[in-house]
């Protein structure tokens, strides 16, 4: 008896798949968010054929691995209520690893390349409590002396990566470029332009001059559940579809892109694959941070604490529905979109935490909560005290951080939470809680009133389902 032939693994080779298109795009920090969100775009806007992707890996090489035999082809796998849909992605034209950081420079010289693009975590960007590069941090000053001894020299934080590339850019006379971050920061492109700016001047005086007149600081609101890939997904692409991925990458139905930027060398046209072309992003921007991430930070924390482990499986809990619902009623008093908006996104953003197909992890939610929780709580807390309101929501998801910090939950992956752990387990909860908000935001301890809040729902997020 004859076994049955495997199936083909995923390539251009196979019949019906996307031919790559000319490298434009350089991209930081390939994922599956990235795969789900702006190539998904890119391989959907008009002049696709004209705008392909070079991706680079973070820290980890395991995409780039996967991919490359694959010649950056991959399953976007959606899930709606009713089933799943297949589709080849074909935007990304090459996959490489973080330490091929010499054909990221070579990319960067190249004229024709007009966009990098960046996803990788809050933290990354390495600013300091002002809102500027962190210039003390270990790899701020192991990378500056690299770059000082060779300008092509590896390199490991994001400022120093982008302004390695700049510099060989520079050196070759190729002309105005976009760098646009797509990570859920506030003014995302000027955070960009910040640390950017401060690791130049550190290193080349002459540098923040060329970067103003040849680098425009593009910003965008990005918005896509995607969970992580699991062996489930590869086992369904390959019956579903009869070839072997290695690294396909499932999402929901539901996807939004903002963008505002000038683009002088030009960009896909995204806005006929869907993404809002705007003046001023931060309306959509705080929307989205508040509402849906917000949100998702309190669940990550207090739906693990419950015995939780999905977006899907917490959102069913009464007590955090209410909670989440509290939390949404307290930010929602400080958007400035038309309350018809906020409305219909709470709704949807609803029918999207309920849905069962999704399995978004809580543990991978959960990780540098010290950074997201500035962006995504602390905005609120602080209009809502200024409003002379104690904001309960806000409380809950302070509350379940800290005892999140002290071990119970989700596993804790932040590696700049030191402080903050360190005081979570200083002593007794209602003793230690003033010097985790100390930690989070300097003098929110002091808010005696916040305090006595933060304990309460502590205890209420303890309490047997």
């Amino acid at each position: 008896m004859t076994s049955a032939p495997e199936a083909p693994r995923l390539s251009r080779s196979l019949p019906d798949t996307p031919v790559a298109a000319p490298v434009r795009i350089v991209h930081l920090g390939v994922g599956n968010f990235h795969r789900a969100h702006q190539a998904w775009y890119t391989a959907h806007s008009a002049d696709a054929d004209q705008w392909g992707i070079a991706a680079f890996t973070g820290r980890r090489s395991d995409m780039a691995e996967a991919l490359k035999p694959q010649d950056g082809l991959y399953t976007l796998i959606t899930r709606g209520s009713e089933g799943d849909s297949f589709e080849v992605i074909g935007a990304l034209s090459a996959v490489h690893g973080a330490v091929e950081h010499e054909a990221y420079l070579v990319y960067l010289s190249r004229a024709e390349v007009a966009i990098v693009t960046i996803t990788v975590t809050e933290a990354a960007y390495l600013r300091g409590t002002d809102g500027h590069l962190d210039a003390g941090l270990d790899v701020v000053v192991s990378d500056l002396e690299a770059l000082r001894s060779d300008p092509r020299h590896p390199v490991a934080s994001l400022p120093a990566r982008l302004v390695a590339g700049l510099v060989a850019r520079r050196a070759t006379g190729a002309p105005a470029l976009s760098i646009l971050s797509c990570d859920n920061l506030p003014e995302n492109g000027a955070v960009t332009k910040t640390v950017v700016q401060d690791f130049a001047a550190l290193l080349d005086e002459s540098l923040p001059g060329w970067i103003d007149s040849h680098v425009d600081f593009a910003t965008s609101m990005v918005d896509r559940i995607t969970p992580g890939t699991t062996d489930e997904d590869r086992a369904l692409v390959q019956q579903a579809c009869g070839y072997v991925d290695a690294y396909p990458v499932a999402t929901e139905p539901f996807s939004e892109w903002v963008v505002s930027g000038g683009f002088p060398a030009d960009r896909p046209r995204w806005e006929e694959a869907g993404v809002a072309l705007v003046a001023d992003v931060e309306p959509f921007e705080q929307r989205k941070l508040w509402l849906l991430n917000g949100s998702h930070s309190m669940l990550a924390y207090a739906g693990s604490i419950r015995g939780h482990s999905t977006i899907d499986e917490a959102i069913a809990d009464p007590a955090c529905r209410s909670w989440v619902e509290m939390f949404w009623d307290e930010a929602s008093r400080h958007l400035t979109l038309p309350a018809s908006d906020i409305a219909a996104y709470r709704e949807a953003l609803l029918t999207r935490f309920s849905n069962p197909r999704a399995r978004d992890q809580l543990a991978r939610i959960a990780a540098d909560g010290s950074t997201k929780l500035l962006v995504r709580t602390v905005p609120t807390i602080r209009a809502e005290r200024a409003a002379g309101r104690v904001p309960v929501g806000c409380a809950t998801t302070v509350a379940a951080w800290i005892l999140h910090l002290r071990g119970l939950g989700a596993p804790i992956k932040d590696a700049r939470a030191a402080a903050a752990r360190d005081a979570a387990n200083s002593g007794e909860l209602p003793e230690v809680i003033a010097g985790v908000l100390d930690a989070l935001e300097p003098g929110l301890g002091a808010d005696q009133n916040f305090v006595a809040a933060v304990l309460d729902q502590a205890n209420a997020i303890q309490q047997p389902i």
